[in-house]
């Protein structure tokens, strides 16, 4: 009678050490095909490694750095009208942050009463949310009066 337990053992034994072999074998295979389906791994250089961990945004307490922008070309005709839709557009064309809008004859009517003078030294100089020379210190006072011109000629 111990014999026939034993047989069963031993046949038991095998059986289990098989279903054991099979589902290692399986689970190996299957790791292999994964790792031959996985990405290369990304560049390792600073400037790339750089790039990829750089912020998504930048926030300024205080005054914000002023970025210097390529200069405009002005020409002898024109001129103000190329700054105006290169640069004062931006904001002027839509009234952002207060600002007249372009051809508004009621926003601008306010600030003409106070003089043209006062409009030329508010655009170099700055008011409120408005930078000095809308924000591209490159344009020289001229330009930055030929397009005060150009935008009071719209309201006229």
């Amino acid at each position: 009678m111990a014999s026939q337990n034993s047989g069963k053992f031993f046949v038991g034994s095998i059986v289990t050490f098989l279903i054991i072999f099979g589902v290692v074998k399986i689970v190996l295979s299957t790791m292999l095909d994964v790792g031959k389906n996985v990405a290369a791994p990304e560049s390792m250089l600073a400037e790339d490694v750089a790039e990829r961990v750089k912020p998504v945004a930048e926030v300024y307490i205080g005054e914000a750095p002023v970025v210097v922008a390529a200069a405009v070309e002005v020409a002898a005709v024109g001129g103000g009208a190329k700054i105006v839709t290169q640069v004062c557009a931006l904001c002027h064309s839509t009234g952002m942050m207060s600002s007249p809008k372009l051809g508004d004859a009621e926003g601008w009517a306010p600030r003409i009463e106070k003089g043209v003078d006062t409009l030329y030294d508010n655009a170099i100089n700055g008011l409120n949310m408005m930078p000095a020379r809308g924000g591209r210190p490159d344009l020289s006072d001229d330009d930055v009066k030929s397009a005060v011109d150009h935008m009071l000629s719209l309201v006229k």
